[in-house]
């Protein structure tokens, strides 16, 4: 009979994703991975298959909190969807703003690092940047039907620009622009999609 598990699986995994965030897929090892969470090589390859696996399960968490966030972000009730689009793109500014130690989004380093050659990123990426963009297109057709955002405006096209603008604050932070730069670049793309109502 399996001995019970004696340690924390979801801590385990929080400890796994903080290395592989930091380090990479690829300069992540094994014994890494077993200094950062306290486990043996036993331990990890039992409880999770291999480092892929664990890798795999740390992404998806992070996706899944990540998603979270912009969920709530964009679907406050009682708050105007242009309003909710506006916070949403502010604080997607600051955040990428407030990152000093400049550790960027672990979704965007594991698709760069990973994307075209790993089949799970692809998978886990794609899904969170479909799902994310989607919440984007329900908030902008919802501020085109309480006439804020002009009818005209293709609600596809403006979440896809909205949400290339987002991913890009951590480049353009990573470049040396200022936070408050980042906000009023936020703040003018809505503006802009407002102008013609």
């Amino acid at each position: 009979m399996a001995r019970p598990r004696t340690f924390d699986e979801a801590a385990v995994v929080h400890a796994a994703r903080a290395v592989f965030w930091d380090r990479g897929y690829a300069a992540t090892s094994v014994d890494d991975l077993s200094k950062a969470t306290g486990l043996g090589r036993g331990s990890l390859y039992s409880a999770f298959g291999d480092k892929h696996a664990l890798f795999v399960r740390a992404l998806e968490e992070y996706c899944a909190s990540a998603l979270d966030r912009v969920t709530r972000q964009l679907q406050q009730t009682g708050v105007p969807a242009f309003e909710r689009l506006s916070g949403h793109l502010r604080r997607m500014a600051v955040g990428a703003a407030a990152d000093t130690a400049r550790r960027g989004c672990m979704t965007a380093k594991c698709a760069a690092e990973l994307g075209g050659s790993d089949a799970d990123v692809d998978r886990i990426v794609g899904d969170t940047l479909r799902r994310w963009r989607g919440e984007l297109i329900d908030c902008v057709i919802e501020a085109q039907s309480d006439g804020v955002i002009a009818s005209d405006v293709d609600p596809e096209s403006l979440a896809t620009v909205l949400l290339a603008q987002v991913r890009g604050f951590e480049s353009l932070h990573r470049a040396g622009v200022a936070q408050e730069q980042l906000v009023v670049a936020a703040e003018q793309l809505l503006v802009l999609a407002a102008a013609r109502t």
